[in-house]
């Protein structure tokens, strides 16, 4: 059997002596989508930051396709990071950039494409993304919903195996929330990715996930399929569902 995409062995990390995740364990297969739920602070987003190696644990194992990137160095994580696309929660576009600029970036930064290929390649992320013809435009000009499209454009401009979204959906109204969580249905089908999706919209979760793990107390403390998480009868559980955890 092939190593996990992701996985975390026994993974310890804390801010100024609090303690954030505990000794997490947790395996992500190829091309599952796993969705983490849990309350504001808990460590979601600080679970998405430690895979792509933007922050490093005190303790512990962080694999990524059998590869422990705790111990790489910077240079080293750029050719593990070549293999993650990351949806960032504000999308985080150069608003200096044109839509066609923002996705053009990392392929400048990290490829030798020609900028004919590079073109070639923009267009391609935005027809994924359903927003042809929005190359020239500038990030003031989009909706909200719009620049995280443009955000998923860049995310998938290295053709990476592994997608992070950091709450996807945050800010949307319920029409545009329901074009992102197809969209990320969508690009796992088309792309054949695995996704690591991290938010407090349960509807989402329900609906884009193969997985859904519940962080608490410094580690999953539950996962399970939507089917099996909608039906569990833990109080914890229930009253993230019910919308009672902060």
């Amino acid at each position: 059997m092939s190593a996990p995409a992701i996985e975390f062995r026994q993974v310890y990390k804390s801010f100024n002596h609090t303690p954030i995740l505990v000794g997490m364990d947790f395996a992500i297969q190829s091309g599952e989508t796993v969705t983490i739920i849990g309350g504001s602070g808990i460590g979601k987003s600080v679970t998405l930051k430690l895979i792509v190696g933007l922050l490093k644990p005190e303790a512990g194992q962080i694999l990524i396709e059998g590869e422990d990137i705790v111990p790489l160095t910077e240079d080293q994580l750029i050719r593990v990071r070549k293999k993650i696309g990351m949806v960032f929660q504000g999308s985080a576009l150069f608003d200096s950039l044109s839509v066609a600029e923002n996705i053009a970036y990392p392929l400048r930064e990290h490829t030798a494409m020609s900028e004919r290929q590079i073109r070639e390649r923009i267009m391609e992320t935005l027809r994924l993304v359903g927003l042809e013809g929005a190359e020239d435009k500038e990030p003031a000009d989009l909706s909200g919903g719009m620049r995280k499209r443009v955000a998923l454009a860049r995310a998938i401009a290295l053709t990476p195996r592994i997608i992070l979204y950091d709450e996807p959906t945050t800010g949307l109204d319920p029409a545009n929330t329901e074009k992102i969580n197809e969209l990320i249905v969508d690009m796992d089908r088309k792309l054949e990715v695995t996704s690591v999706v991290v938010t407090h919209d349960m509807r989402s979760a329900f609906k884009i996930s193969d997985r859904i793990g519940l962080l608490d107390m410094g580690k999953i403390a539950v996962v399970g399929t939507p089917r099996e998480i909608e039906r569990a009868d833990l109080p914890l559980v229930r009253q993230f569902i019910n919308g009672t955890v902060a």
